[in-house]
């Protein structure tokens, strides 16, 4: 497969992008953890960014929901963010002190859920701005990152539990620990198969777990590649960004990976989204931003 890589710097470079994601206007919207701003890259890599509201909010994980709007974690600041297209910020701020919210995501119903990290809670919160919690067993479990899956259920990773953990949207919570000790998951997206798939920043390695609970791993060829951020691409293999490599990596789901350098070196890439012309867009922790174009 040949593929090019483009990399777009921001003004700041010390601007620490992490996450980002697709928005519905057609651009890509990303987080700017040390810069405390919500930027927005379109094709041609023209760049705006806006201030939150809250200083060193510490913004994380990023999604752009069905309406629209775009929801971003605030880990720094204990709260959960929300954007409107024409730069209007609403910040609701957690019950419990110190929760460091992560991942994020959109449920079958239009509520946003998340992940706290501090506690071993998931969260919930609507349209509305009315929060749910939910304990988790195992309170120093440390949820990363948070996806739908195929069964209507939110699937999210354990980072020191070792587990892969299911949620209903009712709130009943399943757990599924992973073969490899010690692995360190952090990413999860759900996959065109149907099955859920995670990395594994310590074990080295691409997971796949099915609905039920089934699972199976795939080894990456660099050594402490330190996989971060995973998403499904548009034809349905799936991408995912190696801190530790400097490389962008692509699975398929039969299990074969291929990995791509990024021309910078010490890139320190983390989120990772798909474009709407089925880019793979990245989000490079030096102050740049990344987009990875497979060429026919």
């Amino acid at each position: 497969m040949n593929i090019q890589i483009h990399e777009f710097a921001l003004a700041k470079r010390d601007s620490g992008p992490y996450g980002i994601t697709a928005g519905k206007d057609g651009a890509m919207w990303f987080t700017e953890q040390k810069g405390n701003r919500i930027g927005r890259i379109t094709d041609r890599g023209e760049v705006n960014s806006y201030s939150i509201p809250t200083p060193n909010s510490g913004a994380m994980s990023i999604i752009s929901d069905r309406s629209g709007d775009v929801w971003f974690t605030e880990y720094h600041a204990n709260r959960i963010g929300r954007m409107s297209m024409n730069g209007l910020f609403t910040e609701y701020e957690l019950p419990e002190d110190g929760a460091a919210p992560f991942g994020i995501t959109e449920g079958p119903d239009g509520t946003i859920w998340f992940t706290e990290m501090n506690g071993g809670k998931i969260g919930r919160i609507n349209q509305a701005g009315d929060i749910t919690l939910f304990a988790l067993p195992n309170p120093k479990s440390f949820p990363s990152f948070i996806a739908q899956g195929a069964d209507g259920a939110l699937w999210f990773t354990q980072n020191q539990s070792n587990a892969i953990g299911r949620i209903s949207t009712e709130g009943e919570i399943t757990e599924f620990a992973i073969p490899t000790p010690n692995s360190g998951p952090v990413g999860i997206t759900s996959g065109s198969d149907g099955a859920l798939w995670f990395v594994q920043i310590i074990g080295n390695q691409i997971g796949r777990i099915t609905t039920a609970g089934e699972i199976r791993e795939y080894a990456i060829p660099t050594q402490n590649a330190r996989p971060h951020a995973i998403i499904s691409g548009q034809n349905g293999d799936l991408w995912f960004t190696e801190w530790g490599g400097n490389q962008i990596g692509r699975i398929t789901t039969s299990g074969v990976i291929a990995e791509y350098a990024i021309p910078t070196k010490q890139a320190e890439p983390h989120g990772i989204a798909i474009g709407p012309e089925g880019d793979v867009w990245f989000a490079e922790e030096c102050g740049q931003i990344g987009r990875l174009t497979v060429l026919a």
